[in-house]
């Protein structure tokens, strides 16, 4: 039982409030008698987009978020090599702004033999090696190669060579951080975003097995990106990837940041790169179709305009070819989706598609002189992430980090969802809360009103916090199973 404290849910009472757990469930949700004790309950929050493996990898790789320049990242190179020599040297987070990025001579000598890969902070380029260049000699010749960072195909190989390279304790290591992390700042349930070009069917076997086995591990929703172009091929897929559904990282296009997203117009930074895209609308339409004759979500990361162009048009030619009410029944998935109109939202909104969405991208990269502005210029710039009118549109929300693109943490984006850079974009903070508990479940098919509430009847899913500057996670509960707890 908790008493005293105040309960962030629509049907809760104002004021100190009693919360009664009972098998698992929420018994009773009441006024209490006594005085508020300062500590505010939310349900546990769901981040409905991560890289598991990825972002615990960290703990022992080399943080790069905020390297000043090319010779402060080679010089961390330089010394882990001297630490430990031949090992595979894993970092992540560096920005290419006001910088040049080092050529791949610079790095090998740096890395003194040692196989690199050091993923740009969207995770869609990489610098990387000679040593690990030779343990994925395909990238040679992919689209995207050059002799500083790597990205669109050429990345994707050499990646897969990076992960490949990771031994099954260190990848275990990681994936207990990670979801230890995860617990400890209120987070119940995690969707992973896996796919082949982003992991291995391995890899995510491995974390749900491992998350299923820890009482104190939060619930993961396992997503596998890879396109079908049958019901029987969705049907082949999921048994042979345990995947919820063929959704996540499922690429229309990259990023932002690498000018692999894919634009209606020229980036302003790079005249004449429009981006990468990955599939046409064909193939989206007929993965969309696919898994909704399956009865399974499909999904996709769009985040381009002419991405989101690309999504639309597949969406409705899958519409056709089942229907509109078949389509909508299934809650197919859009990730990130940081272009997109009015029209697009109104077909998105009818279509029944939740928008998996990251708020702390806007913090980062948004406002008057932000990488935004780098990239595509004052006035494009201005439309980036436009949570506010999604949610007029009657497009789902569902919020998570993309860690470890952005760090797990549900209040930094409720806050940036509240406090967006861009005027009249941001949402109110029920909003935003509601976006990163019931709008998570709802991204992961779950059609029970009673998921994400803190109400009687539904499950105690709860994360009790000390807020303030730095809100502080002094207990979380899943389902009644306690993760995290320091009361």
């Amino acid at each position: 039982m908790l008493t005293g404290v105040r309960v962030l849910d629509p049907a809760a009472p104002a004021g100190p409030v009693e919360l009664r757990t009972r098998g698992g469930r929420v018994a009773s949700v009441r006024p209490a008698a006594g005085p508020h004790e300062g500590l505010v309950v939310t349900p546990a929050f769901v981040d409905a987009h991560v890289h598991a493996t990825a972002t615990g990898l960290l703990v022992d790789g080399l943080d790069l978020a905020g390297c000043p320049s090319a010779t402060a990242l080679l010089d961390a190179v330089a010394a882990r090599a001297r630490d430990r020599p031949g090992a595979l040297i894993w970092g992540h987070g560096w920005q290419d702004l006001g910088w040049r990025v080092p050529d791949r001579d610079a790095l090998d000598r740096a890395a003194a033999g040692c196989p690199v890969y050091l993923s740009r902070v969207d995770v869609h380029s990489a610098l990387v090696s000679s040593a690990l260049l030779a343990r994925a000699p395909a990238a040679v010749s992919a689209a995207g190669w050059s002799d500083g960072p790597l990205s669109a195909d050429a990345h994707h190989h050499v990646r897969r060579a990076a992960l490949d390279a990771v031994d099954p304790g260190t990848r275990a290591a990681a994936q207990e951080a990670f979801l230890r992390a995860a617990a400890a700042v209120g987070i119940g349930v995690v969707h992973e975003c896996a796919g082949p070009d982003i992991s291995s069917v391995d890899d995510l076997a491995a974390l749900v097995v491992r998350a299923r086995a820890d009482p104190g591990a939060p619930r993961v929703v396992p997503y596998w990106g890879q396109a079908v172009a049958t019901a029987a091929q969705a049907r082949e897929l999921l048994a042979a990837t345990g995947a919820h559904g063929l959704a996540g990282d499922l690429f229309v296009d990259g990023s932002i940041g690498s000018r692999t997203a894919a634009l209606r117009l020229p980036y302003a930074d790079a005249p004449g790169c429009h981006g990468h895209p990955y599939l046409d609308a064909d193939a989206v339409g007929a993965h969309v179709a696919a898994c909704t004759a399956a009865g399974v979500q499909a999904g996709f990361h769009v985040i381009g305009d002419a991405a989101a162009d690309t999504l639309v048009e597949g969406l409705r030619s899958a519409a056709r070819r089942t229907s509109p009410a078949a389509v909508r029944a299934r809650a197919h998935r859009v990730e990130h989706l940081e272009m997109v109109d009015a029209d697009q939202m109104a077909t998105l909104a009818d279509l029944g598609v939740v928008a998996s969405v990251q708020p702390v991208f806007d913090a980062w990269w948004g406002g008057p002189s932000g990488m935004y502005v780098e990239r595509l210029g004052a006035d494009r710039s201005r439309g980036m992430n436009p949570f506010a009118a999604l949610h007029a549109a009657g497009v789902a929300l569902a919020f998570g980090s993309d860690a470890p693109v952005t760090p797990l943490g549900p209040w930094a984006a409720v806050r940036a969802a509240v406090d967006h850079r861009t005027a009249g974009s941001g949402v109110p903070e029920e909003v935003a809360l509601a976006a990163h508990t019931t709008g998570g479940h709802r991204a992961a098919g779950e059609r029970s009103p009673l998921a994400g509430r803190l109400v009687p009847g539904a499950p105690a899913s709860y994360a009790v916090w000390e807020l303030g500057d730095a809100p502080r996670c002094l207990r979380t509960v899943q389902d009644g199973r306690v993760l995290h707890d320091t009361l």
